[in-house]
């Protein structure tokens, strides 16, 4: 039997050092009762790392409570910043086209990010803000956000995308280049899939871009198809259940009753006279 791959929790990755306008973890601002819509409440006001201060607003997750799929990114990007919602920028549009050209129903799907505020840097003589990769210091001060979203999810699915995502879950010694799209089954009983971010794809220099876009779509198409065969054989399943519940009595042999043994007695012992 394959070894599963280990998804860190918060605790065992530890705190951040904290500074002068950081705590050093998300973990100081988790709700008592963590839900979806208490724990996107209070990472609007994280202080957990020093990103807060950079950032526009705290971007979390978005997604079904039932998804059957985890997304995992990087970072908010520039679009995702200024609106509030993870993918909603030109990866988050080549991810969509990715997702349905795999058949991925987007309603099955929650996505979000490693690290919640966007970091960046303004780009000499511009008003862009470009982004830059966050430390592991930041990735580790965040993380307790994702950690909660994995457990409250409970998802069949993970899709790390790219090396931030990967590693902040499974580890520094985890690769990309050497897992993509495989599947991996998970000590959280998920299956986990890594591939590039869609950014990268954007990314690509012209005569690459065909090629990376090419990959990252089967990547996810391989996605999709294990999904297929999960509902498959969970349908299967099902009607395996309801078959064996549906057998009617009368389909049961009925139990042959014992015939009680005959009173007449032997002609010998019969009463002349009477039985004669």
């Amino acid at each position: 039997m394959a070894r599963l791959v280990h998804i860190q929790i918060a605790e065992e990755k530890g705190r951040a050092p904290a500074d002068e306008v950081s705590t050093g973890s998300a973990a100081d601002f988790m709700p008592p009762l963590p839900s979806l819509a208490t724990l996107q409440k209070a990472a609007a006001g994280c202080r957990g790392c020093r990103l807060w201060t950079i950032g526009t607003q705290t971007v979390f997750g978005e997604g079904p409570p039932t998804a059957r799929v985890l997304i995992v990114g990087e970072q908010p990007g520039d679009s995702e910043d200024r609106e509030g919602r993870p993918f909603v920028g030109p990866a988050g549009r080549l991810l969509d086209g990715a997702l349905e050209a795999a058949a991925i129903d987007r309603d099955d799907v929650y996505v979000t990010n490693a690290v919640k505020h966007f970091k960046w840097e303004p780009r000499e003589g511009t008003k862009r803000r470009i982004h830059k990769k966050p430390s592991d210091r930041e990735v580790r001060a965040c993380y307790p956000w994702l950690d909660a979203e994995l457990t409250l999810l409970r998802p069949e699915v993970i899709v790390c995308l790219g090396a931030t995502a990967a590693q902040a879950m499974l580890g520094k010694d985890f690769r990309v280049t050497q897992q993509r799209g495989k599947a991996i089954e998970s000590d959280r009983g998920a299956t986990v899939f890594a591939t590039v971010h869609p950014s990268s794809v954007l990314r690509a220099p012209p005569d690459a871009r065909e090629t990376a876009e090419r990959e990252f779509f089967a990547d996810l198409r391989k996605v999709g198809q294990h999904l297929a065969r999960e509902s498959g054989t969970k349908r299967i399943e099902r009607e395996r259940e309801v078959g064996r519940a549906a057998v009617p009595a009368a389909d049961v042999p009925p139990t042959r009753r014992r015939q009680p043994a005959s009173r007449t007695r032997p002609r010998s012992e019969r009463r002349p006279g009477r039985d004669a």
